[in-house]
C-alpha cells in the first residue's frame, strides 16, 4: 500500500497536484457500496496533504476555458453554514455543523483558559450511530494546534470526492480556521489533511485530463 504525500503552497495547487496523482497512480475499481454504486473511481490508498499558505486567495481553483469550475466562492459561502451552524433540515441525515457548532465554543475556551500547550482541542464529527447511516459522514475529525503563534488545522476524511468535494470542503474549513484564529488572537497557519479514500469518479476523468491539459 503506497502512502502519498502532497506538499503545496496554496489550496488550488493542492487540488491540482492531487488530481495529477490520482489520474497517474490512483487504484481503479468498481464501487460496490456508496455514492455512484456500480461506477468506477480512481482512488489513492492513503494521502497526506500539507498546505503551507492555505489562506492565500483565491481559495478555490481556476480551471481552463471549457472546464466547469469544481467550486466557487459563492458556493463555499453558501456551504459554510452547513459546516458551522447546528441546525438540520428534515431531509438531511446529518450536517457537519450540528457537531462542529456544539464543540466550537469549547475548543476556543480550552485555548483561552488553558493555554496553547495542549493536544486536547480536537473536534469529532459523527457518533457510534454513524455507521448505520446509508451515507455516513465523510469528514470525521478537525484537530487543531497552536504552535509559535499560528493555528494549524488537521482534518481527516474517511472518503473524499476530489473533483468537487475537496476544493469546497477545504475552502470552507479554511474560513472556519481563520475565524478561530481571530477568536484566539493568533496568526493563521497551515492546513494538513488526510484521507484513506481520496478519489475521482469516472465521470470526472475527462475533465481531470482537461485540467492537466492532456
Amino acid at each position: 500500500m503506497e502512502i502519498t504525500t502532497i506538499e503545496a503552497k496554496t489550496l488550488p495547487e493542492a487540488w491540482f497536484l492531487c488530481i495529477k496523482e490520482a489520474m497517474d497512480n490512483g487504484y481503479e475499481y468498481v464501487i460496490d457500496r456508496g455514492s455512484h454504486q456500480g461506477a468506477k473511481r480512481k482512488e489513492l490508498y492513503s494521502t497526506t496533504i500539507r498546505v503551507e499558505y492555505p489562506g492565500s486567495r483565491p481559495l478555490v481553483p481556476d480551471v481552463p476555458l471549457g472546464v466547469p469550475p469544481p467550486s466557487s466562492m459563492d458556493y463555499v459561502e453558501s456551504y459554510l453554514p452547513y459546516l458551522m451552524v447546528g441546525t438540520k433540515e428534515k431531509n438531511e441525515q446529518y450536517t457537519y455543523g450540528e457537531d462542529i457548532d456544539y464543540q466550537l465554543k469549547e475548543l476556543v475556551r480550552i485555548y483561552k483558559e488553558g493555554g496553547f500547550g495542549t493536544n486536547q482541542a480536537c473536534m469529532s464529527i459523527g457518533s457510534k450511530e454513524s455507521i448505520f447511516l446509508e451515507s455516513p459522514q465523510c469528514l470525521r475529525v478537525i484537530d487543531t494546534r497552536v504552535w509559535e503563534g499560528k493555528l494549524t488545522f488537521y482534518v481527516y476524511f474517511r472518503s473524499w470526492d476530489l473533483w468537487a468535494g475537496f476544493p469546497s470542503n477545504l475552502a470552507a474549513i479554511q474560513l472556519l480556521k481563520e475565524y478561530v484564529a481571530l477568536e484566539l488572537d493568533v496568526e493563521d497557519g497551515e492546513l494538513i489533511a488526510y484521507s484513506k479514500g481520496l478519489h475521482l469518479y469516472s465521470h470526472h476523468w475527462k475533465l481531470a485530463n482537461m485540467v492537466l491539459r492532456r
